[in-house]
């Protein structure tokens, strides 16, 4: 049995990254359990034995049976009531169940999960996440923004958010991302998003970010690769134009899948025309992909995902 509490990382945030407070249920919070177990009956009963035992009251509740693998998916979201409960305090008392059906569990807390972005030279993931999040449908807080450019400075800051320079070169790498990693801890980010951020990341920070890392990529995958790839993409005549967000891993772009949209094109569009159609797809992409990890929705299985929409 494994236990992940839903939770920051330990150190002291600065005052512009903010504190975060304690967990209290004002009787509108809602909590949610994922976990991953071998199939086998009783699992659901005990679950909602143990919840109703309590007086939660369940809101929603998705389950998967891989029968491939022979594991079950589950994501239950409830709320406690009046109660003042915290997901450790509830992970404690779920241990025993766990035991009993080797369970891989999550409580996750109300808290809203904090972001931090990192971006290069293009803007239009950052624009669209930021107008998300102000707009409230983010299910997230942008905490910082992250670049190894200055050219989104300007965006960042008007939107109020704090945006630091990190240089990257072949030379700087390694204290690039030792930077990176106190920024993670240093504003208690929960998620790394890499909204077209055009550096590759090493293979040790890959394994860092297990799990807590996203990435877009500007193809409906597989695609094309190296520079200009909508030009590339003109060049061949394709009529399907798309982007994939999926979690970071050592293999480059090549990390289990969470999302992916795709638009129809024909020969009227020129290589700019696709361009926009593409950042279009890759902004739609990424924002689902946040949002469902954000709410605990998506699951890893192996090299693949399992998203409860």
């Amino acid at each position: 049995m494994t236990t992940v509490l839903e939770g920051r990382p330990t150190g002291n945030a600065t005052a512009e990254a903010g504190a975060v407070p304690s967990v209290r249920s004002t009787g509108t919070a809602q909590y949610v359990l994922t976990l991953a177990c071998p199939e086998r009956p009783g699992i659901v009963r005990a679950i909602t034995a143990f919840l109703a035992d309590r007086g939660f009251d369940i809101v929603e509740h998705q389950q998967f049976d891989d029968h491939m693998s022979g594991k079950l998916y589950l994501r239950t979201a409830f709320t406690p009531g009046d109660k003042e409960v915290s997901a450790e305090g509830l992970s404690a008392e779920f241990a025993a169940i766990a035991d009993e059906f080797d369970m891989d569990f999550r409580i996750h807390d109300g808290r809203p999960q904090r972001l931090l972005v990192m971006v290069s030279k293009f803007g239009h993931c950052l624009n669209d996440l930021i107008f998300r999040w102000r707009a409230g449908s983010l299910g997230a807080e942008i905490a910082v923004v992250v670049s190894n450019h200055e050219d989104l400075r300007a965006m960042a800051e008007a939107a109020g958010l704090p945006f630091i320079h990190v240089p990257v070169t072949a030379g700087t790498k390694p204290e690039a991302e030792a930077r990176l990693l106190e920024l993670v801890a240093e504003y208690q980010a929960d998620l790394v998003v890499l909204a077209r951020y055009m550096q590759v990341l090493s293979n040790d920070l890959c394994r860092e970010l297990r799990g807590r890392a996203i990435n877009i990529h500007h193809s409906f995958l597989p695609g094309f690769k190296g520079a200009k790839p909508y030009h590339q993409a003109y060049d061949r005549g394709v009529k399907l134009v798309g982007a994939t967000a999926h979690y970071v891993t050592a293999d480059l772009d090549e990390g289990p899948i969470i999302e992916q949209e795709v638009f129809r094109v024909d020969h009227a569009l020129d290589p700019d025309a696709l361009v926009t159609v593409g950042r279009d797809a890759e902004t739609q992409a990424l924002s689902r992909a946040v949002k469902w990890h954000c709410q605990h929705r998506v699951l890893l299985n192996k090299t693949r995902t399992v998203v409860f929409r």
